[in-house]
């Protein structure tokens, strides 16, 4: 079971995303989506930087993927795709049907978590138009996908959300402009001060959720590291851990653990909570409320 690292969900610091990339290179993740995923206007680094930082991390044995934005716009953002799409230098994540079009036929992809593949049919058509891989949507059930992987088109590789604040949902809106009571258009990029987002509480002061310009994101953090073993006999090959500030290289290391072990750590979820801005949930993989946090049964030995 390979670790992958999602594309950065946040506004950093063009330094910071350089210092943040060859840190990850030392770390044992086997692939790296890069790329601006969530906002246009966020431009601390351009394509060309994107592609420098994807050869150094190919140089230290990953393999990198670009990935295009969720919710495209404007005609720029739109050009941009196609610029992604067009180069062929590295593998694409395609995170809109726009970007699909653009890439079917012409060469493999990978079929991006918004893409909302729920059922065979749908999977075996992305299959047909060119993805050689595809990230399960994050509200699929663990009991659904071992049924969806039974008829699995052959060579497909399968992703799954294993850790990370879950985008929940994008809007043409910007919610952190709007915090500031600013317009989109002139937001002065008040999402570079929230490197993690921007942490939402009820009136009982309870975690809710978070916003990250016109990303919104649940507030608890998606976990699955104790349901690796379940993972593994769904069928998924690939995890993927989402980027944060801060301990990255921990979490990655406790992910890395959990694959290698014969057995789950009953203490890792409380290990790893140091480390996490968050506390953990991973409801949804077990059908549940998303923020709820369900313990996997022991195994028997």
């Amino acid at each position: 079971m390979k670790l992958a690292l999602g594309p950065v969900q946040y506004y950093w610091p063009r330094e910071t995303v350089f210092e943040f990339y060859q840190a990850m290179a030392e770390t044992p993740v086997d692939i790296v989506y890069l790329g601006e995923a969530v906002c246009s206007r966020r431009h601390e680094l351009r394509q060309s930087d994107w592609m420098d930082i994807a050869r150094m991390l190919q140089g230290a044995g990953k393999e990198a993927v670009m990935s295009t934005m969720v919710l495209l716009e404007s005609t720029s953002d739109v050009a941009d795709m196609h610029k992604i799409a067009r180069d062929e230098e590295f593998p694409v994540e395609a995170n809109d049907m726009g970007a699909v079009h653009n890439l079917a036929g012409k060469r493999p992809f990978v079929a991006g978590p918004q893409l909302n593949i729920f059922n065979a049919d749908t999977l075996a058509w992305m299959a047909s138009l060119g993805a050689r891989r595809w990230v399960m949507p994050l509200e699929m059930r663990q009991s659904d996908l071992a049924v969806l992987l039974k008829d699995k088109p052959a060579g497909l590789e399968t992703e799954v959300f294993a850790y990370g604040r879950m985008p929940l949902a994008f809007s043409a809106r910007c919610f952190t402009a709007r915090h500031y009571n600013l317009p989109k258009d002139d937001c002065g990029f008040r999402c570079i001060e929230h490197p993690d987002g921007q942490l939402l509480q009820t009136r009982e002061k309870e975690p809710f959720l978070v916003i990250n310009g016109i990303q919104t994101q649940s507030a608890r953090v998606h976990n699955l590291v104790q349901d690796i073993p379940a993972l593994r006999a769904a069928g998924a090959d690939i995890l993927r851990l989402s980027p944060q500030s801060q301990h990255m290289d921990k979490i990655i290391a406790a992910f890395d653990a959990a694959r290698r072990a014969e057995r789950p750590d009953p203490a890792a979820l409380a290990n790893m909570r140091p480390f996490m801005p968050e506390a953990s949930c991973n409801g949804y993989w077990h059908g549940k409320p998303g923020l709820d946090l369900i313990t996997p049964a022991p195994a028997i030995a």
